[in-house]
């Protein structure tokens, strides 16, 4: 759902979607083979090679990885195509910006609501969820949200509203044009940053708000650097952020040919919590690891895999 850049993938991800564009995903045409695709950020990387090496333990198919492919209309648009098999979804991305329907606050309406309308529309289907919901958050400095005294959203719009110090705000630019994003929570919460919030790189706020440049920052819930960072999610709780769990989604003629997949994928219905998630994220974000590696690590510590 959310984009971690660095230049090195910025260049890469023009050159893929260049690539996309002029010959396809090179998917298909194999019946024996599975095309595993995602979107271009860490959390994605790692949750394709989890599937594609799920299937490779416990299949014969043969499975093409296409990572880091683009954003989702990219991936969405590949999918529907029959140039990847699947990929994983976010529950309110597959709501709200595909379906363009309102946010839906209850996961399970939520991801009825997208399991309905994506197989009726498109021929797609979402397997279970992983159980993690990587939402946005609002995030500050634990330390100093402690002696303000605020520990949720509420807590921010009464301290805002207040006549306590002025608090800096920087957010990534997908959070100020998104209608689950800065305006719609501005009117959700009834406040207002006294001036227009910084613009930062989503792999620059985190360090930002440690490094106290900016006192709050949108967040995402799985991203490992939360808690290294000794930094705290603001309780949502006037519900405003939508869930978003990820899923498998799945090209139903995919399905049809190969139902082994589903049953596959399947087992990993609930066995990713955030905090897994998170610590997955840190370790290929932070410490430079190998999402393959991470991936694979993870499925054999819970027994989903064999060791190598």
């Amino acid at each position: 759902m959310h984009v971690r850049w660095t230049r090195r993938r910025l260049i890469a991800v023009v050159g893929l979607a260049l690539t996309v564009a002029a010959t396809g995903c090179q998917g298909g045409g194999d019946p024996d083979t599975i095309v595993v695709g995602s979107k271009n950020f860490t959390e994605q990387e790692i949750l394709g090679q989890i599937m594609a090496q799920m299937i490779e333990a416990h299949s014969d198919l043969t499975v093409k990885r296409n990572l880091a492919l683009g954003g989702t209309m990219i991936c969405f648009s590949a999918l529907k195509a029959g140039d990847l098999d699947l990929y994983a979804e976010y529950t309110g991305t597959g709501l709200v910006n595909i379906l363009e329907e309102k946010v839906i606050a209850d996961p399970d309406q939520a991801y009825d609501a997208v399991s309905k309308a994506f197989d009726e529309q498109y021929g797609l289907t979402w397997l279970d969820p992983f159980g993690f919901n990587n939402t946005y958050t609002l995030t500050m400095r634990k330390d100093h949200a402690a002696r303000l005294g605020i520990a949720s959203i509420s807590d921010l719009a009464a301290y805002l509203n207040g006549d306590g110090e002025d608090l800096r705000a920087g957010f990534d630019a997908e959070f100020f044009t998104r209608p689950d994003g800065y305006e719609g929570l501005n009117k959700h919460y009834g406040f207002a940053f006294p001036g227009r919030p910084k613009q930062m790189d989503p792999g620059l706020m985190y360090r930002a708000a440690a490094d106290e440049a900016v006192d709050v920052i949108d967040g995402f819930a799985t991203d490992g650097r939360i808690p290294a960072f000794n930094l705290v999610v603001l309780e949502d709780d006037k519900g405003f952020f939508p869930p978003y769990y990820a899923a498998p989604l799945v090209r139903g003629e995919a399905l049809e040919a190969h139902p082994e997949v589903g049953d596959i994928l399947n087992r990993l219905a609930g066995r990713i919590s955030n905090e897994a998630m998170q610590r997955m994220n840190y370790q290929v974000d932070e410490e430079g690891r190998k999402a393959a590696d991470v991936a694979r690590e993870f499925l054999v510590e819970q027994g989903l895999i064999p060791a190598p």
